[in-house]
């Protein structure tokens, strides 16, 4: 794809007391239509960054359900009048609702000269997703560059297991990962410096995978 119909990735850095998140705008150059992923905290910083770009925000993508993933996401579906898209399984986990609100299965569909393809990819929440557009991921609490994100249980790490071995095989090695958090890395590294450096990405095992989110769930009580 060349540059000119590469989708615009602006990194947004929201804050809220302690807690620090990654949104991300996703323009579409050509019609100027943009998406953003798990908007929290700031809405002036969203507002500014559309403003920028002279983008009119289209749809709203969120990767999971937890408070500071969609904090912002009915306000702006009702300022902007636009869509807010979760994937079904998780709506019905979570009973997350909105009148904006469609869900999703791992159907891909287009905006302007994007297409968006929903990943779904269980183990942080039972329908957590990834959304691939062009050569971004964005991963919410899934992946991280330094990790993946908190399993509740030997189930739920058995499942996020699968999901990381999933998107090692789905994934080209130069598509960028666009997570929710960051603990030391920039957002937008390639696939191919996580699957060097990500510990979490060299498991081939899913009981000693468990083993080892569970120890960071304990570490954490």
């Amino acid at each position: 794809m060349s540059h000119e119909l590469m989708p615009l990735v602006v990194v947004l850095e929201m804050r809220h007391h302690y807690m620090k998140n990654y949104n991300y705008l996703v323009v579409d150059r050509g019609s100027l239509q943009a998406v953003i992923v798990d908007p929290a905290w700031e809405i002036e910083k969203i507002d500014q960054a559309l403003a920028d770009t002279q983008a009119r925000l289209s749809g709203i993508l969120l990767t999971h359900s937890h408070p500071d993933h969609i904090h912002l996401s009915k306000p702006l579906a009702e300022r902007y009048g636009c869509p807010i898209w979760m994937s079904k399984v998780e709506i019905a986990a979570s009973g997350f609702s909105a009148r904006q609100l469609i869900g999703i299965d791992g159907s891909p569909w287009t905006l302007g000269q994007m297409q968006i393809e929903p990943i779904v990819t269980p183990g942080h929440t039972p329908g957590s997703t990834c959304y691939l557009i062009g050569e971004n991921l964005f991963t919410g609490d899934v992946l991280f560059a330094e990790g993946c994100g908190i399993c509740p249980d030997t189930q739920a790490a058995h499942a996020m297991f699968a999901s990381l071995q999933h998107l090692k095989s789905r994934l080209e090695p130069d598509t960028r990962i666009f997570p929710g958090h960051s603990y030391g890395q920039p957002p937008g590294r390639r696939m191919s410096q996580l699957r060097r450096d990500n510990i979490y990405l060299h498991f081939s095992d899913k009981d000693k995978f468990a083993a080892a989110a569970r120890a960071i769930v304990e570490s954490k009580i």
